[in-house]
Parts: structure tokens; C-alpha cells; sequence
């Protein structure tokens, strides 16, 4: 069941709960959050961002995002992540997408405030939700960067008067706030500051605030994430670790020369299908 990034989170605050967003830059990935979501019986949103052009296209991935959205038995968000342009996001809304995200955090802010205000119509005007960021978590989707988990200097957390002035003059959906995660793998356990997100919910009318940079957060902070105010939880980097992984055992559990590769997908597949299931119970506060 397709529905837009809105009425995710709508279901979400009402059940006291995030929604696990996935990124599926693969088949395999894709796969394994439908399975795991169907299982679990809990809405998603399932993301491809605009960095993991180097694995799959957008041309190539998203109709099959949106075929999988359309006939699944759970609502399902077809989300554009960390989108760099606006072009790019109008191709996914052009496509069929129901949610877009554009990261402008790197921007000076009257530049963020601008070009999110604009994806914002873009998007309202197809009958999708935007989502935008302010503050930052220091490296990218993909994790380059300096620095690392909460050593990592680069980070600006989110400032809630600041956050209340920018949803008002973007019209924005949803909120990607920085309180000391970070996007890749973490080197240090992060230092989290909940209070960021309970301000922000405050001062902007209840605004479903997302967090990026999910993978690798306990599931104890994951709870007072929740419980703070974040309704949606960006999860790709440990769920990619999980399959690499399994592909890993099974290749020096093999005593076979020639190792086919469809079949490590398929060991992939399965141990993405059961990290996505655990992030989700998690999510949904059980």
C-alpha cells in the first residue's frame, strides 16, 4: 500500500513509534526489507539516496521500489534520501515517488531555507511529503568523512529556535535533526542528546523529527529517541554490514573452487531479511 512520507509518520505518532526507512541500493536490499516488513506486519519506508547511484540507478531501482510499495499488505513510502539537487527530486517525483528529502545541511541556512521551501512545493504539488535537514552529523550518507562517532568535529547539532524559524518558512513535512549520530560505521559509542530532539518537537508544533545515522545506536537510545519525538529512523549501514558478513562465513564455510555468486545473494538476502526484522521490533517500541 502506497502512501506519502506524511501519513508514515502520522501512523507512527500515533502509535508511539518510529518507522524504520531503509535504503535498498540493490535488489537483494529490496528484497529483504518487503520480506522483512510483511513478516513484521509494520510500515516502512524504503529509500534510495542519490550517493548510491554508484551501486544502481534511480531509473533502475525506483519502479521496482514502487512496485514492491503498491503491492505490499503494509503502508509503504517510496522515499527519495539525501537528495543534492532538485532535479534529482523531481525525477523521483516525476517517477511516482511519495516522499523526498533535501538535504541542504551542508548549505549556508538562507540557502537550506530557500531550496527546501521549494522541494517542498515541488513535492506538495505531486501529493508527496518532503522531508529536510538542518544541523549536521558531520559525513555523509555513505559515512566518508572525517572524523567518527562522537569524536567527530564536524557535527552541528540542531538548534531548536532555530529549527521552529525554518519549518515555518519551508513548509516543510518532517525534520532531520542532529543530536550526536553519525552516518556510517561507529568508531566510538555516540553521545546522544535527547534533549535536541524534545526541543525541536516543542518549538515547532510537534514535528515528526527523523534520525539519520540509526545503524549502531542501542536499543535503549533507540527508546528515548522514540519517546523524545523521532518518528522516523534511517537504518542501511549495519543491515549492509549484516550481509557482507554472512557472505563472508559462507564463503570460507565453502569448500568450492568456483563459489556462484547468485547464491551468496541469496545468503545476503536472508541475513538483511533478519537484521531488518530486529531493527523493526525495536522501532515499533515492543
Amino acid at each position: 500500500m502506497l502512501v506519502n512520507l506524511k501519513e508514515i509518520c502520522r501512523i507512527a505518532e500515533e502509535k508511539n513509534m518510529a518507522v524504520g526507512a531503509f535504503n535498498a541500493c540493490s535488489l537483494a536490499s529490496l528484497k529483504a526489507v518487503f520480506r522483512a516488513a510483511e513478516e513484521m506486519q509494520a510500515p516502512i519506508v524504503i529509500q534510495f539516496a542519490q550517493c548510491h547511484e554508484v551501486y544502481n540507478s534511480l531509473e533502475d531501482v525506483g519502479p521496482l521500489m514502487l512496485k514492491y510499495a503498491r503491492n505490499a499488505s503494509v503502508p509503504v513510502c517510496a522515499h527519495l534520501d539525501h537528495g543534492e539537487d532538485l532535479d534529482y527530486l523531481k525525477k523521483a517525483l516525476d517517477m511516482g515517488f511519495t516522499g523526498i528529502m533535501f538535504d541542504g545541511s551542508t548549505l549556508p541556512y538562507d540557502q537550506n531555507v530557500e531550496l527546501s521551501a521549494r522541494a517542498a512545493e515541488l513535492a506538495h504539488a505531486c501529493g508527496a511529503s518532503v522531508e529536510a535537514e538542518l544541523g549536521s552529523m558531520g559525513r555523509r550518507e555513505t559515512g566518508a568523512g572525517v572524523g567518527s562517532g562522537a569524536d567527530d568535529e564536524t557535527k552541528i547539532y540542531t538548534d531548536p529556535d532555530q529549527a521552529a524559524a525554518f519549518v515555518r518558512a519551508t513548509g516543510i513535512d518532517a525534520l532531520a535533526c542532529s543530536f550526536g549520530t553519525t552516518h556510517g560505521i561507529y568508531l566510538t559509542k555516540p553521545k546522544l542528546n535527547f534533549d535536541v530532539v524534545s526541543n525541536v518537537r516543542i518549538n515547532t508544533g510537534g514535528m515528526p523529527i527523523v534520525m539519520h545515522g540509526g545503524s549502531g545506536v542501542s536499543d535503549e537510545d533507540f527508546y528515548k529517541a522514540i519517546n523524545a519525538g523521532v518518528r522516523k529512523i534511517n537504518y542501511f549501514t549495519y543491515m549492509d554490514k549484516a550481509a557482507g558478513l554472512s557472505v563472508k562465513d559462507r564463503l570460507l564455510t565453502l569448500n568450492e573452487e568456483h563459489p556462484l555468486f547468485a547464491e551468496l545473494t541469496l545468503t545476503a538476502e536472508k541475513a538483511m531479511t533478519e537484521n531488518v526484522k530486529k531493527a523493526i521490533a525495536v522501532f515499533m517500541n515492543r
